[in-house]
């Protein structure tokens, strides 16, 4: 008998929308001979990060923590009390913490120097042959988030390897070379940041979220540990999703030439098109959840216990939900994209990472009179989760 989805299997990596649709025309609530679940439909996939009945809490799972080092290593030290892997009141508590500086108002706040940082990388990227990941994805969300969470400019490119290291203990499976380097990552990156923290205090309040966290919020405090391990989880989401985001809508835009016509012709389509270019080609492509109980997801009961992948590219691509999915439909309002999440999980820098990628765009746009493809044979990254490209060769022409 044929396994209709496998990680590893090849066809997956040589055409996944391909491989998607047939998983999801022969069996959308799929158990694999591996024993987890996988999801491909949109409503499936609502309904599982809505669930009361799903758990983030994967490092509770002794065997999750073992394929990363075990329950005292150093990443499972951090991942435990990562806002994304909590439920709960552990969760409500870390995310009304973590919450104070992405008020929709503290992200307006940002928008001139985004603006600012944006020009600056084109001016220097200028025009002719560039690649667009190396001068302007990449460095555009590390120079923003670094300063939103109030990391110095001389210290983020070693803040990025650390924490794009620790980045993998998301992925499916773990290997040991990856093992080994998250665990010494992590443990440099806590060095560094809890040294950071102690030149902080005492010293007059400021705006950036990590001097915002040390603060107390009615009476409530994170604890240094907390601390630690949250600013590693957001600097590493807060620029590896925004480069997939630019990086994956950008191509798509390429190689759907009518899309980028009409978005040059109407900016004020911008809103509407950045969440359609992450439904298109997801910057995060698995949520994945833990059962507590017998769950009903589309018609088929699955048991407490079991593991469910939904994936999130397979869900933007459902003909049920989405007319003519293959197509970029820059106007497209319903139904809204899963690609920032949805119910409790729902990402709190959904605002900032379309305020950044909506940004670039626009200035692209207004600046390049063309904008060419120099070849279709990209690399992308080795993220099974983070899925984006490495490079992105273009011609740019004012």
């Amino acid at each position: 008998m044929s396994v209709l989805y496998d990680l590893n299997d090849p066809a997956l990596a040589a055409d996944r929308f391909g491989y998607y649709r047939r998983l999801r025309e022969t069996d959308p609530v799929h158990r694999t001979p591996f024993g987890y679940w996988v999801l491909t439909r949109y409503d499936d996939l609502d309904t599982l990060l809505r669930s009361p009945n799903a758990s983030s809490a994967f490092p509770k799972d002794p065997g999750w923590a073992m394929k990363r080092g075990g329950p005292t290593c150093p990443v499972m030290k951090s991942v435990s009390k990562w806002l994304l892997l909590q439920d709960g009141p552990d969760h409500r508590r870390l995310r009304k913490l973590i919450a104070r500086v992405f008020t929709p108002r503290s992200i307006d706040r940002l928008r001139p120097r985004i603006v600012g940082i944006v020009d600056t990388l084109i001016d220097e990227m200028g025009e002719g042959e560039v690649d667009l990941i190396r001068d302007l994805a990449l460095p555009m969300p590390i120079t923003v988030v670094g300063e939103l969470l109030g990391i110095p400019a001389e210290d983020r490119a070693k803040c990025r390897e650390w924490t794009d290291k620790v980045g993998y203990v998301l992925d499916p499976f773990v290997t040991p070379k990856r093992r080994i380097a998250m665990n010494k990552a992590e443990s440099e990156f806590r060095a560094y940041l809890l040294g950071l923290m102690a030149t902080r205090r005492g010293a007059a309040p400021e705006h950036d979220l990590l001097s915002v966290l040390m603060q107390a919020e009615d009476g409530e405090q994170l604890t240094d540990e907390e601390i630690v391990a949250n600013i590693l989880l957001i600097f590493n989401a807060g620029h590896e999703t925004t480069v997939n985001l630019i990086g994956n809508g950008m191509l798509a835009l390429l190689q759907q030439p009518d899309a980028l016509r009409a978005l040059r012709a109407d900016p004020g389509l911008m809103p509407t098109a950045v969440d359609e270019l992450s439904r298109f080609d997801p910057p995060v492509t698995l949520a994945t959840r833990v059962l507590n109980a017998d769950t009903s997801i589309g018609g088929t009961v699955i048991p407490a216990g079991a593991t469910v992948m939904g994936l999130i590219d397979a869900a933007g691509r459902d003909p049920e939900r989405y007319p003519d999915p293959d197509r970029l439909d820059l106007s497209r309002t319903e139904p809204k994209t899963l690609a920032f999440s949805a119910g409790p999980h729902f990402c709190l820098g959904a605002v900032l990472g379309k305020l950044e990628a909506s940004t670039v765009f626009s200035a692209l746009l207004s600046r390049y009179r063309t904008i060419e493809l120099l070849r279709e044979d990209l690399a992308v990254n080795q993220h099974f989760n983070l899925h984006g490209l490495n490079e992105l060769p273009l011609r740019l022409t004012r």
